[in-house]
């Protein structure tokens, strides 16, 4: 999907006319045969398969889901709201069949005689089969919980012992999450034996996911003048290099890139970020040495540089293949030990491809029943969605983790609420599960207190199927008001629709 900025639409609350229903009808009806043949092409050239013949359904409305949002509908929803008809805004997981039902509406109300109506059971499969694709990746919920899973990032002192662990899974943790960028096999292991003593002792189990390190791109060492006591500014220059460094009085700030390859890649006019957008520059020049970055967005109090901190460019193909021969390494040991695998910086089909390659490699004959979680943090991955969700989805059990850290520097943090507005739709069309990533309760993890912006945005993550907190002191605690939060949450809303439960508030 293109992404362009949405022109403002206002709703006419009082129209001076109102389309007739009759004609209103013959809109619908060239609508959904557009939609229907348009989405049938699409699904036809995905080429799906019968490796996973639950998918091809949800590809087909997927596909059918592409082809209705490639249109601005939002003049018709507001023709169809006075006869208490438009659902448009809720087709994600049933589209044809949302038209239909509004076709059928029309025609009664002009009076004509509607098609049969589908049964319930057929007009909702498209919640079933993302509830069952979300059990099926993420292990079934018990009788009565709430349905939105937990995910936790596990420290390294989780292979010291099972208290955290037990913890962690008392208080309603069903995924845990080991981060193969940091620590060893040896680290890694003993995080499973306590996390299995773990589920012995709580009679609790948890699904594993390992997350792939990927490239990482990062700030190697750093040199300042002045004994580095003056912080950088906006309006300083600082010298990007691929390890070389120039004279000091010439350049005041200067940094490694790692990998080095990537300077060579930088043009002028390219953006370029730090440690998780904290600064934002823009390539000024080439120099002999590397690149000086002109800063034009840094903090109030300025920006101190440190080795082995994340850097990001927007607009640099950067030419790194997403699966590393560190990444090899680590699935040689979790590909069998594990039930998900992570994996970073995924840009396209392409490279869904590389990985359950080397997957096949590793287990090949049950390779297709390990899940697969694509990382969407760049982009490319995002217009690429569609793609990566066939190549993935077609072959084995499939989520998609909304990244929001990497995601936000990638394209800006006032369009990251739109992008994972967009990201949830088009996985629910797909009937994929999503994960909502990065800083859930992070006061509450970090310093044992959650901010109001803190409960707001873990109340809106009960719009997925998974919400992951990260690593902290107070996890346990996070844990458990996310599965209160989360709980109440579920009577209030699901996906986009609200749930009318009765109000006693007052």
């Amino acid at each position: 999907m293109t992404h362009q900025q949405p022109t403002p639409v206002q709703m006419k609350h009082e129209p001076e006319t109102i389309p007739s229903p009759s004609d209103l009808l013959d809109t619908l009806r060239d609508l959904r045969r557009a939609v229907a043949a348009e989405g049938r092409t699409i699904w036809r050239d995905w080429k799906v398969g019968d490796q996973r013949r639950r998918f091809r359904v949800g590809a087909l409305n997927f596909a059918h889901y592409l082809a209705l949002r490639r249109r601005d509908l939002r003049a018709l929803q507001a023709d169809l709201m006075p006869y208490g008809l438009s659902s448009l805004g809720r087709s994600e997981g049933r589209v044809l069949a949302n038209l239909d039902a509004t076709i059928n509406a029309l025609t009664a109300i002009t009076g004509g005689v509607p098609r049969h109506y589908p049964r319930p059971h057929a007009f909702f499969r498209g919640d079933r089969m993302l509830r069952a694709g979300t059990d099926e990746l993420f292990g079934p919920v018990q009788e009565g919980e709430r349905v939105t899973r937990i995910m936790v990032t596990l420290p390294t002192e989780a292979a010291d012992g099972t208290d955290l662990l037990a913890a962690l899974l008392r208080n309603g943790t069903e995924v845990v999450r080991i981060n193969c960028a940091h620590d060893d096999p040896e680290v890694w292991a003993a995080m499973i034996g306590n996390l299995r003593a773990a589920e012995r002792a709580t009679g609790r189990r948890a699904r594993i996911l390992a997350d792939l390190g990927g490239p990482k791109v990062r700030t190697g060492e750093v040199r300042t003048a002045e004994c580095g006591h003056r912080r950088i500014v906006s309006g300083d220059r600082i010298l990007l290099t691929a390890g070389g460094f120039a004279p000091i009085e010439r350049h005041p700030f200067q940094v490694v890139c790692e990998p080095a390859e990537i300077v060579g890649r930088l043009r002028v006019g390219d953006p370029v970020f730090l440690d998780d957008g904290k600064l934002g520059g823009v390539v000024e020049r080439l120099d002999g040495a590397g690149v000086v970055v002109r800063v034009e967005q840094v903090g109030p109090k300025g920006f101190k540089p440190k080795p082995e901190k994340g850097l990001n460019f927007p607009a640099t193909d950067l030419g790194l293949l997403p699966l590393t021969a560190e990444d090899r390494r680590s699935l040689d040991f979790i590909a069998s030990r594990v039930d998900l695998i992570g994996y970073s910086f995924v840009r396209s089909g392409a490279d869904v491809r590389l990985l359950q390659d080397e997957l096949a490699k590793r287990r090949p004959d049950d390779w297709n029943s390990l899940g697969l979680v694509a990382k969407i943090e760049t982009p490319v991955a995002v217009r690429n969605l569609p793609e990566i969700i066939v190549q993935a989805a077609s072959r084995q059990p499939f989520g998609v983790m909304i990244a929001r850290g990497d995601l936000a520097v990638e394209i800006g943090f006032e369009r990251l609420a739109e992008m994972q507005e967009e990201i949830l739709w088009l996985c629910e069309a797909a009937h994929v599960p999503v994960i909502w990533a990065t800083q859930v309760l992070e006061s509450l993890v970090k310093k044992g207190l959650p901010t109001r912006g803190d409960m707001t945005d873990a109340a809106m993550s009960a719009r997925a199927e998974c919400v992951m907190l990260n690593k902290g002191p107070h996890v346990a605690e996070a844990v458990a008001a996310l599965d209160h939060l989360l709980t109440r949450m579920a009577a209030n809303q699901t996906k986009k629709t609200p749930m009318l439960r009765a109000l006693r508030s007052w």
